[in-house]
């Protein structure tokens, strides 16, 4: 069977770096889109060291342009895209209040316009060949927002409407490509020593905190199954549907604890950079510092993807305590 052609924005880092490594072990073909040229090639180095080609793009996901010029080379160079993973994502750690316009804006314009832009791209070259999937990395604040984090709770909450909308058209129109949103819990990723932050201690995701393998596995399934949208890691649907319960009750509760529990009990680096504007340069791989605090399976996501044998696993088990009944019942 051929490889697939998968296209990663926001590759050289983090989730985006984690899931490279997932569809690289598949042995596909990926495209590498970042701004940071150093993640970026050590990331092709990964995916040719497990038998793949890569192709580097340094490529600013706010720039629309620049991501059709991509995904173009991606296809010229590496063959038909099966697979577009919307990734890169920037943030603003503070109250909103003290967030400036601009901030706002780059924060909207590489988040969710980023996403956009990739998969309209994306679309372009699968429409014709009526296949694909594209797999938007969402997060539980695409349903519910919480505090010091207004900025990038706006994005998924736009990536999340735009999603539905197509997904509709799509079914309309009859399409056979897939489209797909997978929902994260707070992941151990390096964008907690780079963000641009105001808070006064050292920003940390909101326990409990996974590490970016499990997202990344749930990315690369979600690219194979017909799902709509997946949740993962029990945090994630419980915040899902708290919020669809009791939304005030979680306003409260958030205002509450959440600012404490986004951040340690270390200051800031002094000369702390961040990757607002510019990439950090450097390779950072896809762990954060956090990998002691990290879990690196979750039951509920496993649960998920093994739905299928559980069913006949438990199928299985009621037929043998019905038979045993039977049995008794007969003697």
């Amino acid at each position: 069977m051929a490889a697939r052609v998968v296209v990663v924005t926001g590759a050289s880092a983090g989730v985006g770096r984690a899931t490279v490594r997932a569809f690289a072990a598949q042995g596909a073909h990926v495209g590498l889109l970042a701004r940071g040229r150093d993640g970026l090639e050590a990331a092709r180095r990964e995916v040719e060291a497990a038998g793949g080609r890569a192709l580097v793009l340094p490529t600013d996901v706010a720039d629309a342009d620049a991501v059709e010029a991509a995904a173009a080379a991606v296809e010229e160079q590496l063959g038909p895209i099966d697979v577009w993973v919307n990734n890169a994502m920037v943030s603003v750690f503070g109250p909103a209040k003290d967030v400036t316009a601009e901030e706002v804006r780059r924060v909207t314009e590489v988040t969710y316009l980023g996403y956009v832009y990739g998969t309209m791209s994306a679309l372009r070259r699968m429409r014709p060949r009526d296949r694909g999937a594209i797999v938007q990395v969402g997060s539980a604040l695409a349903y519910r927002g919480i505090p010091l984090q207004a900025p990038y709770c706006g994005a998924k909450h736009a990536i999340q409407g735009f999603s539905e909308s197509l997904r509709a058209e799509l079914i309309h129109d009859g399409s056979r490509i897939r489209l797909v949103m997978v929902q994260m819990p707070a992941l151990n990723t390096p964008q907690f020593g780079w963000v641009k932050s105001y808070l006064p201690k050292f920003p940390q995701p909101v326990p409990p905190i996974y590490q970016p393998e499990v997202a990344a596995d749930a990315i690369v399934w979600a690219s194979e199954h017909g799902r709509r949208e997946v949740n993962v890691g029990a945090p994630t649907t419980l915040a899902i549907l708290g919020n669809k319960i009791v939304p005030g009750l979680l306003d409260h509760y958030l205002a509450r604890t959440n600012y404490q529990a986004q951040q340690t009990d270390r200051p800031p680096q002094p000369g702390r950079r961040d990757n607002l504007w510019e990439p950090v340069p450097g390779d950072a791989g896809a762990h954060g510092v956090f990998d002691e605090e990290a879990h690196g399976f979750s039951p509920q996501w496993w649960a998920i993807a093994n739905r299928g044998r559980l069913a006949a696993g438990l199928g299985a088990g009621a037929a043998g305590a019905l038979g045993a009944a039977l049995l008794a019942r007969r003697r």
